[in-house]
């Protein structure tokens, strides 16, 4: 076998390697690396992608968002608190509405967006509105808390620098129903009087609804009832309270005239005082009540014991007299059922002007009462308290408390003889309430059969709810005038009632101010006739609904309970009266 040598030399060298120099090598370089880049960008976006499908498919279950989970938790709060009477019902409320502002540097004709503007809001001044749409402001408010019809009849106008900006706005949807007691807030939400002033911080803070202890429905029947007194008497005003006896809560309260807090432009300087809780007066007979009840307490007397009432009290320049004048000794329980004011300025002798003062501390006619409104009076009382003072203020003079004040102090009198603060808060049942001792117990029965002796054979007659049991007493008292006179005829009538008297559970008193009497009084203008109608009515109608029933008054263990006996002078039989 033979092999054939091959020369390395003769083996073909391949072709010369073709290298890519300069500007084109650079291009290809580029190129490689925007695709580098491009493929990462594309590869982490398809991995994101992914893994929120992941996530929401796989760990997610299917509920809202997180965002509204999380508000669940937290405290909602649109604004200021609502204001609720005792049921729930709604007294004020903060609602979102449209305010119309102008950038008058873009309004581009000012007497023509005037023109416009007057056509749809009329109460706007129009030289006002010219000279405000000319200013170089920026921003400027046309008018405040527009209706939904006004912000469309604005914006259909399409005046070009008009704009819109949602505000709250206070609206009280009892209108003046509840209006001293409520009060309103201002356009920034700040509370200006009433509730809204006096629970300002807790309102802006709270989101729990404020919730007071008035009635709506009793609410209603008070406020009309004594403004069928002002109209059929031609008074000037009037004030009344319902006030719960075992709590001292305020379950309605007015005062006349009152006002619309929705209507802000509308309030004049009569309407907004409170003559319930701002406004003190001499009370006059009303005040028996207080003064009967301190001379039986200090025990200076009994419902057994009597007085002199046969001739006038005549002190410096002054004669005191009785309106109902006997003109004979009376028996403690017919120098109340008659309102004698000499007797009850004998009784109060009796007592001295001392211990008198101590006692109206203990009722709190010394200083403004502890309700919960910045309107409260300040009580007028003598300083030195001289006998003068303790004559005159037996019978409702010489000193002045405001009605809630009379209201409160009657309550305790009869509650059992336990002072608590009158409030306009609603306790929560079955809530501890603190109270303090002024009177016996015996003292508080004594008194309720006094006060429906005065229903029954007094002069509060016209006050009869037939089946309420009604007891209490009338008050007509003259008004300060001049010079330290009074005005014989501007009068301040009033009655303040209890029900049911066995076993009290509502103080009602109306007041009318400034009466004049007509043909159904015959010419009287009186608290007997002006106001304890009023107070009869109000019985009759809240009573219901208060969850007070009718009885039968003439039961023989109603009468007992209610039994009083007259004792008569000069050694006569007692007589035994209801």
């Amino acid at each position: 076998m033979t092999h054939t040598r091959i020369d390395i030399n003769d083996i073909p060298k391949p072709d010369k390697t073709v290298r890519i120099e300069g500007t084109g090598r650079q291009a290809l370089e580029q190129g490689r690396t925007r695709l580098l880049i491009a493929g990462s960008v594309f590869a982490l976006a398809f991995s994101v992608i992914a893994a929120r499908v992941v996530d929401v498919s796989v760990f997610d279950r299917g509920a809202e968002p997180n965002l509204a989970q999380e508000s669940s938790n937290l405290a909602h709060k649109t604004g200021r608190a609502d204001i609720v009477d005792r049921n729930g019902m709604l007294l004020a409320t903060t609602l979102s509405v449209p305010s119309l502002y102008a950038d008058p540097k873009s309004v581009m004709d000012p007497v023509e967006a005037a023109d416009k503007l007057l056509t749809v809001l009329p109460e706007l001044d129009r030289a006002e509105l010219v000279e405000t749409l000319s200013s170089d402001k920026r921003f400027i408010w046309i008018k405040r808390n527009l209706t939904p019809r006004q912000q469309y009849a604005v914006n259909k106008l399409g005046v070009p620098g008009l704009y819109f900006q949602s505000e709250s706005k206070r609206v009280y949807p009892q209108g003046r129903l509840t209006a001293h007691i409520v009060g309103r807030a201002g356009f920034d939400d700040v509370g200006l009087s009433g509730i809204e002033k006096n629970f300002d911080s807790l309102l802006r803070d709270g989101t729990e609804p404020l919730a007071l202890s008035v009635d709506l429905r009793v609410q209603h029947i008070l406020r009309e009832e004594l403004q069928t007194q002002i109209d059929a008497f031609d008074g000037i005003g009037a004030a009344g309270i319902v006030l719960d006896t075992r709590t001292s809560e305020i379950v309605a309260m007015v005062s006349l005239p009152d006002f619309d807090p929705n209507r802000r432009d509308q309030v004049s300087d009569d309407a907004l005082f409170n003559r319930a809780t701002l406004g003190v007066y001499e009370m006059g007979s009303t005040f028996k009540i207080f003064n009967t009840a301190m001379a039986l307490d200090y025990g200076t007397t009994t419902l057994a014991n009597g007085y002199d009432a046969s001739k006038p009290i005549r002190v410096a320049r002054f004669t005191i007299n009785d309106d109902h004048a006997k003109n004979r000794w009376l028996s403690v329980p017919e120098i109340f059922m008659y309102s004698s004011n000499i007797g009850s300025v004998k009784m109060a002798l009796d007592v001295g002007g001392e211990r008198q003062k101590a006692f109206m501390e203990r009722l709190g006619f010394l200083e403004n009462a502890s309700i919960e409104l910045p309107e409260r009076g300040r009580p007028l009382a003598p300083n030195p308290w001289r006998p003068i003072n303790t004559m005159t203020i037996s019978f409702g003079h010489g000193i002045a408390v405001s009605p809630v004040h009379l209201a409160n102090g009657v309550a305790s009198i009869v509650n059992g003889g336990i002072f608590r603060p009158a409030t306009l808060l609603r306790h929560q049942s079955g809530e501890l309430l603190i109270g303090e001792r002024i009177i016996k117990e015996q003292t508080s029965l004594a008194m309720r059969r006094l006060l429906r002796l005065v229903v029954e054979k007094g002069t509060g007659r016209n006050a009869s709810a037939e089946g309420y049991l009604v007891g209490g007493k009338t008050g007509t008292a003259e008004k300060p005038g001049g010079r330290g006179g009074y005005r014989q005829k501007a009068l301040l009538s009033s009655f303040v009632g209890v029900f049911p008297v066995t076993d009290p559970r509502y103080v009602v008193l109306a007041m009318v101010d400034e009466p004049k009497g007509n043909k159904s009084s015959f010419g009287y203008a009186t608290g007997g006739w002006v106001a304890a109608p009023a107070v009869k009515r109000i019985i009759e109608r809240a009573a219901p609904l208060l969850n007070v029933a009718p009885v039968d008054e003439d039961a023989p263990e109603i009468r007992r309970a209610l039994m009083v006996n007259i004792p008569e002078p000069k050694g006569k039989k007692a007589l035994a009266s209801f």
